[in-house]
């Protein structure tokens, strides 16, 4: 029996600010009994969405009694290294609320201005680009969170992106499920979302017209709902890690689909 009735796939960017209408943010929805399909923002003068619309679309259904499943392309935590440096507690609800203090990228500011020193205090909170979380690793070819200005970066979208996970948590409480941190058992009607990286299962999919960034977010909303049919889900939510690297997994995040290799 299927656990989610829903699956969600989010193409993500960084660019620009939180009220900018950006051609890559993408977002595709599928159900059980029907496949991903592209859902536009609501209509406005923007064409595409904002990160700050997207974000109050997800609040919304996801405070619906409809477990539904999100796959979201950015980092949702850093390297251990990061704490390490930076002396901050082993808790990610601790470093998500050190993080918007210190990069307020949910402002309507550009990932460039915290960088630049112009907004927040960025300098303060700084990553080495060779430092690579474990997940990033087993992924084979996933980019370090700290590795900016290079085609197919994660680094400014996940700068942009994690003080909307910080929101999302603050107004959804105990109803969303953030994998693995919140458990890697995911609780039978709950939401839940998780870290994706669409290059493990885009290439399982046929392209049928979309650009890349509308083809990743179908290929994540497509695998997420192809793996909770089939039973493989489950698997996949709770890889086989030894004891210390799930406990190094529970602060440096997991991308859902990676096992071992």
């Amino acid at each position: 029996m299927p656990q989610f009735e829903c699956y969600l796939g989010i193409d993500y960017s960084g660019a620009q600010t939180p009220s900018s209408s950006l051609k890559g943010l993408r977002l595709y929805a599928a159900t059980r009994t029907e496949p991903p399909v592209e859902i536009p923002p609501p209509p406005s003068p923007r064409k595409y969405w904002t990160r700050r619309g997207l974000a109050q679309y997800l609040a919304e259904r996801l405070a619906e009694d409809r477990p539904t499943l999100v796959g979201i392309d950015h980092a949702f935590s850093f390297p251990l290294a990061y704490f390490e440096a930076h002396q901050l507690p082993l808790d990610w609800p601790a470093f998500l609320e050190d993080f918007q203090r210190h990069w307020p990228t949910d402002q309507d500011i550009y990932v460039d201005f915290v960088r630049d020193g112009d907004v927040g205090q960025g300098a303060l909170r700084t990553g080495n680009p060779r430092w690579r979380r474990l997940t990033e690793v087993r992924a084979g070819t996933a980019k370090s969170v700290f590795h900016f200005d290079v085609q197919g970066q994660v680094a400014k979208s996940t700068h942009a992106g994690l003080p909307w996970l910080l929101s999302l948590r603050r107004q959804l409480g105990d109803r969303l499920h953030c994998w693995p941190f919140d458990g890697w058992e995911i609780q039978a009607g709950r939401s839940a979302v998780a870290e994706v990286y669409p290059a493990l299962w885009k290439q399982a999919f046929p392209t049928e017209g979309r650009t890349s960034d509308q083809h990743d977010a179908y290929a994540v909303a497509a695998w997420l709902r192809q793996a909770d049919l089939d039973d493989s889900l489950q698997g996949f939510v709770n890889p086989s890690l030894t004891p210390s690297e799930r406990a190094l997994a529970e602060v440096e995040g997991w991308i859902l689909g990676v096992l071992l290799r």
